[in-house]
């Protein structure tokens, strides 16, 4: 089942399976996200919770009892609840049941809000702790933007001109090794290289908007302020990039396993709501 919302300028579909978002097209019907072909990836902008990345194991520890998450958390594999709908806005909402509480100990109510303003899509997401005592949680976004043209077409463009740290992976987890992103008059040239091996992952960012340029003109920005960290991500030769705002990221080789103690999580006290924000403009 799908739902669409639609202004003057953009119209955004998102499925009920994994409230994922699989369309975002402008009034003249050019799509600006990644169609889902399984031959390169077959998702389009799946939602990472209760974890980001991958956990050492695949294993994590609550009060000394041992429970395991597949990579990215169950949440995107799950079925959405439409709560709220108007032209312009749709609200999504998925609780803890018996089968989440199996794998993740803790009442959760997740809401996914899709909103359209002017040329951006706003995707907000919010956790509303329903347990007796806190919660640990990571929360990421993992949309994929559609390249049509060739690869090195495109460039990035950060928002301030930094030292552009990330760590690498090694078996999927976040190793000590890390590289600078060089950058030139603030702008990255794209090429398959740049991910040899794998996502380019930033724990802090001074930038909290990036802006994809086609043929050296603006294509695509996307605002993140309330998310510390940050993924890129595509395929060889695949026509998509990922462009991943993150608040917690995969284990590392060190971690304890302890949900509480991973490093970047979020800690929600009893009864208490988490909101964050990001957004999808079309240039």
């Amino acid at each position: 089942m799908n739902t669409t919302i639609s202004n003057s300028i953009l119209s955004a579909s998102i499925k009920h399976a994994g409230a994922e978002l699989f369309s975002l097209k402008d009034n003249q019907n050019k799509e600006y996200i990644w169609e889902g072909n399984p031959d390169f990836w077959g998702k389009h902008s799946p939602i990472l919770f209760p974890i980001v990345g991958t956990l050492k194991n695949n294993t994590y520890t609550i009060n000394a009892k041992e429970y395991q998450l597949p990579r990215h958390g169950f949440a995107r594999d799950m079925e959405f609840q439409l709560i709220e709908k108007t032209q312009n806005r749709a609200v999504f909402s998925l609780k803890s049941d018996t089968e989440t509480l199996t794998k993740y100990p803790f009442k959760f109510e997740l809401q996914i809000i899709y909103s359209l303003e002017e040329a951006s899509l706003n995707i907000e997401y919010k956790v509303i702790n329903k347990n007796e005592g806190k919660i640990p949680f990571s929360i990421g976004a993992h949309p994929a933007i559609a390249l049509p043209e060739n690869f090195e077409n495109y460039a990035f463009e950060f928002e301030k001109d930094e030292a552009l740290k990330y760590y690498l992976l090694e078996n999927d987890l976040i190793s000590n090794e890390t590289k600078i992103l060089e950058t030139s008059n603030n702008l990255i040239p794209l090429n398959y290289k740049l991910f040899e091996n794998d996502a380019l992952i930033f724990k802090t960012l001074e930038s909290k908007s990036l802006t994809i340029l086609e043929n050296s003109k603006p294509y695509v920005k996307v605002d993140f302020k309330d998310f510390p960290s940050f993924g890129i991500w595509t395929k060889e030769q695949a026509p998509f990039v990922c462009i991943e705002p993150w608040l917690g990221y995969s284990d590392t080789a060190e971690n304890s396993g302890d949900l509480f103690e991973k490093e970047g999580i979020v800690v929600l006290d009893a009864g208490q709501t988490f909101n964050s924000k990001f957004s999808i403009t079309i240039l």
